[in-house]
Parts: C-alpha cells; structure tokens; sequence
C-alpha cells in the first residue's frame, strides 16, 4: 500500500487486512488523543488520592513531575528509534506497557504505586508520540501537522473532563477511569497490528538510542525560533496540570472533584478551537496572535486572584488557551516543515522534548513554592507573571521574525526597469 492521500472511506481495508491509509491516519491520531487522555486522567483524581492517602500538595507535584521526566527520558532515548524500525514495532510496545500502566493505575494502593504507574505512562507516552507525529506525518504532511497540534490537546481536554465525571457520579472512580481507558488502547494495539508500516526501514537502530540534538541547517534557524513559543505555552500547561485544579477548588470552595477536571478542559478545548481556526494562517502569524492571546489570558488570570473571581479565571484560562493552540501549532509547523522524511520522528522528539521540559521543570517549582508559601495564590500569581514575560519574549521574537522575513522578501523582488 502506497502512503498517498487517495480519498477512501475511513473504515476501508485493503487486501490481505491492511487498513486503508485513511483510516490508519485516524488510528494514529487516535492513539495520540488517548495516551494524552490518559496522562490527563489522574489530574481530578488528585484530591481524592490526597484525601484518601493524606499525602501533601508537594507529593503530586513529585507525581506529576516524575511523569514529564520519564517522558523526556523516552523521547530522548526512543525519540529517532521509529526512523529506524518503523512505526509499527514503537507504537505496540508503546501501547502494551500502557496497557499495564493502566492496571497498575487501577490497583494502585498508596502514592508510591501512583509515582510507579507515572513513570511507566511517561516512558510509554515518550517513546509513542514521535512515532505516532511521524506516522501521520508520513500519510499526509499537511493535516499530519494539523493533527499534531490538535490531538494533545483534545487528549487533554477529553481524559480531564472525563475523569472530572467519573470521579464525580460513577462508581469506583480510581478504578473505572483506567480499565476503560486500558480497554481502548487494547483496541488501538489490534488496528496498528492491521496498518501497512508507513515509512522505509534503515540501519542505525542501535545508534539512535543515543540522545542528540543534531539538526540540519534547514531545521535549526526555524528550531531555535520556535523554542521561545514551546517553552511559553508548554509552562502554562504544566502549571494547570499540576496546580490548576487545587487552585479553583480553594477560590470557589467547592469539593466538587468535576471542576478540577473542567480547569484542564476549558484551556485545552480552547486551544482545539484555536488550531482549528488558525490552520489556514502561515506558521509565523499563529505563533504571533498566540503569544498575543497568552499574555492577555495569563494577564486576565492573574488579575482575577486577588479577586477570587472565579468567572474572570475561567474567561482568562479560555483566553489563554487560545493562545496555547495557535502558539504551539504555529511553533510545530514552523519546524517540521523543514524536516526531511527520514528525519521527522528525530525533529519531533525534540521538539517534545523541550515542550515537555518546559511544562515539568516550572510546574514543580510551583509545587514546592506552594509548599513552602502556604499560599496557593501567591504561587499562582508569580507562575503567571514568569508565563507573561516568557510569552512577551517569545512575542518579540515571532514579530522581529516576521519583519525580518518582510524586509528579506522585499529586497529579493527585482526593480522594474524604467525606460
């Protein structure tokens, strides 16, 4: 099967079982839409673990924290591996240690198995999301980039809320969240089993466990640009992640489980919104309307805290959001599209890297802050005010890009002649 972007239905399969390049682009999508569901799942359950096993806010930041350092771990050993083996072989492995992950979040009994289950979920999710961007990336290069922006977040947007509900009105919510989860990546490892590999294989596997930053030079000037806007988007994330549901809790006072959950999907739906709004602009205009659109939500956040106004958060989270989708989708398009297809898997676990390192390092530092302030409040409003100056930073750079870029097609278009 050629990887070409033929219009099939998406449930077709072609001869000898093979999916049909369409519906092996939605898997893939899919599988990138759950892994992130499923690290956003336990973000609700926080509380209830707390309440539960009375361990202090400084635990889950530790628990969310040693999440993102697995991840980066993964990335950084397995990140090229797929441009070696192929997908295929990354994403099952991917998939299985997952699978276990979700069992061991299910009998998990104190927050030591808790801190286990996240190491295993960040290695399994580190080594996939490369393999799955290049995947799609590999059958269509225009809405594989589209889809590497979209999925995280509505992965995000779809475990948070649906974990905020289980936790809420189901039964056994520690437990049923992650045995359904378990259910659907046993399904998504039954379909890469039935997809064509989608890339050709090549030496070297062995060599490429070995973290590098090695860019071509056609990569590296559009990396370093975009470096400015992943950290400023991916910071804020990390700080809704880890703080965000104890911090509307303590505003509205509500032991409502369901509103911790609703903090990660308003600021990750919004930021599907804004991707999908934004697709049709160049990569340099995204990444300037959304560091604009994060300092003003951050901005609006910020404000709102000393207030208590809930409805101020929750519009700045919105606002912020925005500026998280059209920032990093803008960020992602600017790179990738200098990457050779051998090298797509390689130049995007870097760019997870530095996403994930930006979200993991500031969001413990806000935990321990917490711990040491007392003042959940005062945490939240210096995070904010670093997230603002990163996304000023970021700003400038993307607009001097910009203007650079204008002045450079300027003087390349020829002076007519005068006769």
């Amino acid at each position: 099967m050629t990887c070409s972007s033929t219009a099939v239905p998406a449930i077709a399969i072609t001869r000898a079982g093979t999916l049909s390049t369409k519906a092996a682009f939605y898997l893939l999508a899919s599988i990138t839409v759950s892994f992130l569901a499923g690290s956003a799942a336990p973000t609700p359950l926080y509380p209830l673990y707390q309440a539960k096993w009375g361990f202090s806010p400084v635990t889950v930041t530790i628990v969310f924290g040693v999440y993102a350092i697995a991840v980066l771990v993964a990335l950084l050993v397995a990140g090229r591996l797929s441009d070696h083996v192929g997908r295929k072989p990354v994403l099952m492995a991917s998939i299985l240690t997952q699978i276990a992950t979700m069992l061991l979040f299910a009998v998990a009994a104190d927050e030591a198995a808790l801190i286990a289950a996240r190491i295993l979920q960040g290695l399994a999710t580190g080594a996939a999301v490369a393999a799955v961007g290049a995947g799609l990336l590999d059958l269509d290069k225009a809405r594989g980039t589209t889809a590497n922006a979209i999925a995280p977040m509505l992965g995000t947007a779809t475990g948070a809320i649906t974990a905020g509900l289980a936790v809420q009105y189901l039964p056994a919510p520690t437990h049923l969240i992650y045995l359904v989860l378990g259910g659907v990546f046993a399904l998504q490892m039954i379909g890469v089993g039935m997809m064509a590999e989608t890339t050709a294989l090549r030496p070297g596997a062995v060599a490429s466990l070995v973290p590098q930053f090695n860019f071509s030079a056609a990569v590296r000037v559009p990396f370093l640009i975009a470096v400015p806007v992943l950290v400023a988007t991916w910071a804020l994330a990390g700080f809704y992640a880890s703080l965000g549901p104890s911090l509307v809790r303590t505003m509205t006072g509500s032991h409502s489980y369901l509103i911790g959950g609703l903090v990660l999907f308003v600021i990750a739906g919004s930021a599907v919104i804004s991707v999908l709004s934004l697709q049709q602009r160049d990569a340099g205009s995204m990444m300037v309307i959304g560091t604009a659109l994060l300092i003003a939500g951050t901005a609006t956040v910020v404000a709102s805290l000393p207030l208590r106004s809930v409805t101020g958060f929750f519009i700045g989270s919105a606002v912020a959001g925005l500026g998280f989708g059209g920032g990093f989708q803008g960020a992602v398009r600017s790179v990738v599209a200098h990457a050779a297809p051998r090298d797509r898997a390689g130049v995007l676990s870097v760019i997870f890297v530095v996403s994930y390192l930006a979200m993991g390092a500031p969001a413990v530092a806000a935990g321990y802050s917490v711990a040491l302030l007392g003042n959940i409040f005062a945490s939240a409003r210096d995070f904010g005010v670093f997230v603002m100056i990163l996304s000023a930073l970021a700003l400038a750079g993307a607009m001097l890009r910009r203007s650079t870029a204008r002045v450079a097609n300027a003087a390349s278009v020829p002076t007519p002649l005068r006769g």
